[in-house]
C-alpha cells in the first residue's frame, strides 16, 4: 500500500526575517498615506470645481445682465424666437460657452432659452430670490438636466427689478474637469508611493545590516540572554555609549565600583570622580588587564571599544586572590627568614663543634654566650621600642632576611611606639611593604641599610622607611603610587603595582597621607601618617606602684619578655 505524502498547507502570515517585515511595513504605510492623500485632495478638488463653475456662471449671468439691450427688449417687446431678447442672449452664450443664459420677467417667463420651443413658458425653478434683488449660485436640475447656475437681478434705466437673468454650466464638464485630473493625481501618488517604496527598501537594508538579518523572535532572546548572562557572570560590565556616558551596568560592576542606577548617563568622572580607575573606564589608561584600586577592591579591568563609538570595559576582582598572594609572599619572608636562621645557627654550631674538638672549653662557652647575648640585645632594642608584639616580631623577622640579603636594618633610636594600635594587622601590612620596598631597593648596592622608624605623637602615628638605594626621581613621585605602575618583574602569584597603591589608599581612609622624599645621604624615604592609630592611655590607678604589666613575643624561636 502507497503511502500518501503529506500535504504541505500554504501558511500565510508576516515574514519572518526583520528586512522583510520591515519592508512590508513600511511599504504598507506609503501606499496608505498616498490612497488618503489622494482622497483628501480629491475631495477638495470636487468642490472647488463646483465653486468655479458657479461663480464662473454668475459672472455671465452679471454680465448679461449689464446688456441695455436685455432690459429693454423685456419690456418693450414680447418673447419670441427671433425676438432681440434671445438674439442677444444666444450671443453670448455661444461666445461663453455657457449651457443655457435664460432671461425671464416678473411672471417667471422666459425670453430667451437654448431651445426655442421653450420661449414663453414658466421656468422650472424659483427664481423668486433674484426677483427680489439677490445673487444666487447654486447647483440644481432643470430642463436641461444637473447644472452649476448663477442667478442674478435684471434693472431697467431706472434701476427697476424687470426681471433676472439665470446661466447654467454643464455639470457634466465640471464632473469630467474632475476625472481628468484623477490620472495625473494617480501618477503623482504612483510616483510618491515609489520613492516611498525604494527609501523603504534602503531603510530596511540598512536595518538588515546592522540587525545581521535577525528575526524580531532572535533579537528578542538575544535579549533576553543578555539580560540573563549580564546579571548572572560572576564578572563586572560597564557599557559607555560614544559620549563616554554609561549606559549599562550588571549588578558585579554596581558592587564593584560601589555605584547604582543614578551613574546611568554620567561619564565615570561624574560617577566615581577622579582616580584610576575612571581613567581605565573613559579610555585614558589603556592596555589589557590593567590592574586598580577602588575602594577596598583591587580590580582588573579591560576596555574594548564597540563599533558604534562607545565601549564595554570588565572588571574581576582580585582583591581575595592578592590577599592570598601577599600571604603567599609572607609565607616566603618566613621561610627566608627560617632559612637563613638555619644556614647561620649550622655555621655556630660547626663552629661550636670545632671549639669542642679542639679542647678549646673556655672559648666554646664565650662563643656561646656572645651568639646568645646578640639575639637578646636584637629582639630586646626592638621591643623595647616597639611595643606591639606584631610589629615587633615583623621587623626582628625582617631584620634577619635582611641580614642574609647583606643589608642592614635598624631601628631607629627614636623609635617609641606603645601598644595601643586600634589596627595592628594594618599597620603590619603597611610596615611590610615598605620595608621589602625598601629591601628591594638597596640589594645589590655597596654599604645597603635601611632604617625603620615609628613614634607616637598623641593618638597619631609616624612611620619613617628609610634606605639608601639610589632613591625615586622628582617627577615620579606620584607616580609610584598609582596603581598597576611598578619596575619590578611581577611575582608568580600575579601582578604588581599594588603595595604602594594600598598604603596609600589605607593611609588616605584614617585621614592620613603617604609621601616618597629624598633621604638624608642619598636613597629614599617614606613617610606614612596616621593621625587615630592609637587608643587613648588608661589611667593608672594612683599608688598601684606596678608597671603596665608584661606580654611575650616570639623571635627567631625564641620567647621575650616585652
Amino acid at each position: 500500500m502507497r503511502s500518501t505524502p503529506p500535504v504541505r498547507r500554504l501558511r500565510l502570515g508576516l515574514p519572518r526575517r526583520m528586512f522583510s517585515q520591515v519592508l512590508l511595513m513600511q511599504v504598507a504605510i506609503a501606499a496608505g498615506v498616498a490612497v488618503l492623500a489622494t482622497g483628501l485632495f480629491l475631495a477638495p478638488l470636487s468642490k472647488q470645481l463646483d465653486q468655479e463653475a458657479m461663480r464662473r456662471a454668475l459672472a455671465i449671468a452679471e454680465t448679461t445682465a449689464q446688456d441695455p439691450q436685455i432690459a429693454e427688449g423685456v419690456r418693450t417687446t414680447a418673447p419670441s424666437g427671433n425676438g432681440p431678447v434671445q438674439r442677444e442672449a444666444e450671443r453670448i452664450r455661444r461666445a461663453t460657452h455657457a449651457e443655457y443664459i435664460v432671461v425671464l420677467d416678473r411672471d417667471w417667463v422666459r425670453w430667451s432659452h437654448p431651445t426655442p420651443s421653450e420661449i414663453g413658458r414658466r421656468v422650472s425653478t424659483d427664481p423668486s430670490d433674484a426677483l427680489a434683488g439677490k445673487e444666487v449660485m447654486e447647483i440644481d436640475r432643470g430642463t436641461l438636466g444637473r447644472s452649476a447656475r448663477g442667478k442674478v437681478p435684471l434693472y431697467d434705466a431706472g434701476h427697476h427689478v424687470v426681471g433676472a437673468v439665470s446661466v447654467g454650466i454643464a455639470y457634466d464638464s465640471v464632473r469630467a474637469r474632475l476625472i481628468s485630473a484623477i490620472p495625473g493625481l494617480f501618477a503623482y501618488a504612483g510616483g510618491a508611493l515609489a520613492v516611498g517604496a525604494l527609501a523603504a527598501w534602503l531603510i530596511s537594508r540598512r536595518v538588515q545590516r546592522q540587525t545581521r538579518d535577525l528575526a524580531f523572535s532572535d533579537i528578542s532572546a538575544l535579549l533576553a540572554e543578555r539580560e540573563a548572562m549580564l546579571h548572572g557572570i560572576r564578572e563586572g560590565v560597564v557599557a559607555l555609549d560614544r559620549g563616554g556616558r554609561v549606559r549599562l551596568l550588571n549588578d558585579e560592576a554596581r558592587r564593584l565600583l560601589g555605584i547604582g542606577d543614578e551613574a546611568l548617563g554620567r561619564t565615570p568622572d561624574e560617577a566615581l570622580g577622579t582616580g584610576r580607575t575612571t581613567d581605565v573606564l573613559a579610555g585614558r589608561v589603556t592596555g589589557t588587564d590593567l590592574l586598580t584600586v577602588c575602594g577596598q577592591r583591587v580590580l582588573v579591568a579591560n576596555r574594548m571599544p564597540t563599533g558604534d563609538g562607545g565601549a564595554v570595559a570588565t572588571l574581576r576582582d582580585r582583591t581575595e586572590l592578592e590577599q592570598l598572594g601577599r600571604e603567599l609572599d609572607s609565607t616566603r619572608g618566613l621561610i627566608d627568614a627560617l632559612r637563613a636562621q638555619d644556614h647561620e645557627h649550622a655555621n655556630r654550631m660547626h663552629t661550636l663543634l670545632g671549639l669542642l674538638e679542639l679542647e678549646m672549653y673556655d672559648d666554646a662557652v664565650e662563643f656561646v654566650g656572645e651568639v646568645v647575648g646578640d639575639h637578646r640585645a636584637t629582639a630586646e632594642q626592638v621591643t623595647e621600642r616597639i611595643q606591639d608584639p606584631l610589629l615587633a616580631a615583623l621587623l626582628v623577622g625582617k631584620a634577619t632576611v635582611a641580614a642574609e640579603r647583606g643589608v642592614a636594618l635598624w631601628v631607629s633610636e627614636r623609635t617609641r611606639l606603645p601598644g595601643r594600635l586600634i589596627d595592628p594587622r594594618g599597620l603590619v601590612t603597611v610596615v611590610g611593604n615598605l620595608v621589602d620596598n625598601a629591601l628591594d631597593a638597596v640589594a645589590a648596592t655597596p654599604h645597603a641599610r635601611v632604617e625603620v622608624e615609628l613614634r607616637a605623637e598623641g593618638r597619631a602615628v609616624v612611620l619613617g622607611v628609610r634606605d639608601t638605594g639610589p632613591g625615586v626621581p622628582e617627577d615620579r613621585r606620584e607616580l609610584i603610587f598609582t596603581e598597576g605602575w611598578s619596575t619590578k618583574k611581577p611575582p608568580a602569584h600575579g601582578k604588581r603595582g599594588i603595595g604602594l597603591s594600598l598604603v596609600r589608599r589605607f593611609a588616605e581612609r584614617q585621614g592620613g597621607s603617604a609621601t616618597v622624599g629624598p633621604a638624608a645621604g642619598g636613597g629614599a624615604e617614606f613617610t606614612v601618617v596616621l593621625p587615630e592609630a592609637l587608643t587613648e592611655p588608661e589611667p593608672v590607678p594612683a599608688g598601684s606602684g606596678e608597671s603596665a604589666g608584661t606580654s611575650m613575643v616570639t623571635v627567631a624561636g625564641a620567647e621575650e619578655e616585652v
